[in-house]
């Protein structure tokens, strides 16, 4: 990409007062171990009220980790969906602990794969409507096999994919989490797989 379609894209990003919401008034409806949810009342440019529910979340971090053209990706059960998922290793982040030390803490912990380094690829938002979470997600370098600790109450397996299949699997929307899609994807349009 040439620096100046960069610079289109940023000043796309850039505030509009056409398109900005003021918050006029905020209040904590919930609050819970991983995020809160926020009633806010906010004035629209053109003068009038509404209100949003906003998911406030401290985040998380994920890692694609690849050896011999395998993705390593974790099988678990998601209750929200009612279904199974498959997802590349990932967790939250907790309150001030750093991105890249979460992502390499849940590496281990659910794969037992430690990384001699890891290199931030993508960041994401996964429903920028209704809440704040926000993903950062990394590629590893330098994997060695160690021993998986799951926390207490996390049942998953691992699954190790061939990179296009895995590829093949976004497109046939069987693998489906936004961290995992944009990281994969993101790691195949670096060369990174």
């Amino acid at each position: 990409m040439v620096a100046g379609e960069l610079d289109s894209v940023r000043r796309a990003l850039e505030l509009d007062d056409v398109m900005y919401e003021k918050i006029v008034d905020s209040s904590v409806e919930w609050e819970g171990k991983i995020f809160s949810v926020e009633h806010q009342r906010v004035e629209l440019s053109d003068g009038t009220l509404d209100w949003r529910e906003i998911v406030k979340h401290h985040g998380g971090a994920g890692v694609v980790a690849v050896i011999d053209g395998k993705v390593c990706l974790v099988r678990q059960y998601r209750v929200a969906l009612g279904r199974m998922t498959l997802e590349i290793p990932a967790g939250k982040v907790d309150p001030t602990e750093p991105r890249e030390l979460c992502a390499s803490r849940e590496l281990t912990e659910e794969t037992g794969l430690v990384a001699e380094r890891l290199e931030l690829l993508t960041e994401s938002y996964g429903a920028p409507g209704f809440t704040n979470e926000h993903t950062s997600v990394y590629f590893a370098h330098g994997l060695e096999q160690g021993a998986a600790h799951l926390d207490e109450g996390e049942f998953l397996n691992v699954v190790w994919v061939p990179v296009d299949v895995a590829i093949l699997a976004i497109r046939a929307g069987l693998i489906d989490d936004a961290k995992t899609v944009s990281g994969i994807l993101a790691a195949k349009a670096y060369g990174m797989l």
